[in-house]
């Protein structure tokens, strides 16, 4: 297979994913967020992040939950590639340069 079409593949597969499953997800809290209300600080949370564009997993503006979860779950996936395709850029190795060139 080539390298391309595993990518694409590997593309498609994780938006469909984000976008479909993501509407299943469990509506229980997070890890972190169920050991801070076992402990007995999740009350103490700042919700300064309440009112963000992805607040609770859900796009802000789309009334439909289903679209809206879908949406969050896309948007996420993108700017995690995004950022990961970022960083490998920046860290790949370099061919040599040659002495000549200079």
């Amino acid at each position: 297979m080539k390298t391309r079409t595993f990518l694409l593949t590997g593309l498609v597969v994780a938006l469909l994913l984000g976008g479909v499953a993501s509407y299943y997800a469990s509506t229980h809290p997070d890890g972190l967020e169920h050991v801070a209300e076992q402990v007995g600080f999740g009350d103490t949370a700042d919700e300064s992040a309440a009112d963000g564009p992805l607040a609770d997993y859900e796009v802000n503006g789309v009334d439909d939950p289903r679209l809206s979860g879908g949406l969050a779950g896309v948007i996420g996936i993108l700017v995690t590639l995004a950022i990961a395709g970022g960083l490998a850029l920046a860290v790949r190795r370099r061919a040599p340069r040659d002495a000549d060139a200079d």
